[in-house]
This record gives C-alpha cells, sequence and structure tokens, in this order.
C-alpha cells in the first residue's frame, strides 16, 4: 500500500486543536493594506475556526 498524501497547500494553511477542530487564518491581510482601516486589518489577524460548512472538504484535503 502506498502512503496517503496530504495536500501540501491544506497541511500549510489548516492546524488542528487539541478538540479536533481545524484552525485557520483569515485572507486579505497579506498586500494592498493601505486602504483597509486598522480596525479591520487588526481583526483579521486573529485565529478563526473552519465554518461546519467547509469541515468535510478540508478533513478530505488533511485525510483525517
Amino acid at each position: 500500500m502506498p502512503k496517503v498524501k496530504v495536500k501540501s497547500g491544506a497541511k500549510k494553511r489548516f492546524k488542528l486543536t487539541g478538540t479536533g477542530k481545524i484552525k485557520r487564518k483569515h485572507a486579505f491581510k497579506s498586500h494592498i493594506l493601505t486602504k483597509k482601516g486598522t480596525k479591520r486589518k487588526r481583526g483579521l489577524t486573529h485565529v478563526t475556526l473552519v465554518s461546519d460548512a467547509d469541515m468535510n472538504n478540508v478533513r478530505a484535503m488533511l485525510k483525517i
């Protein structure tokens, strides 16, 4: 049996929590930041959880 490979992009973008949920970063925080407000940029800094609607897709990419 060959090894089961995980999607490379997914393993760089997602981390598992201790309770089995999946953490992710917010988008839109990498460039063109001058037109975005300070409050908006600060909100995008924090880590959040993957939504329930996307959970199955992310789990499939991570082979969990």
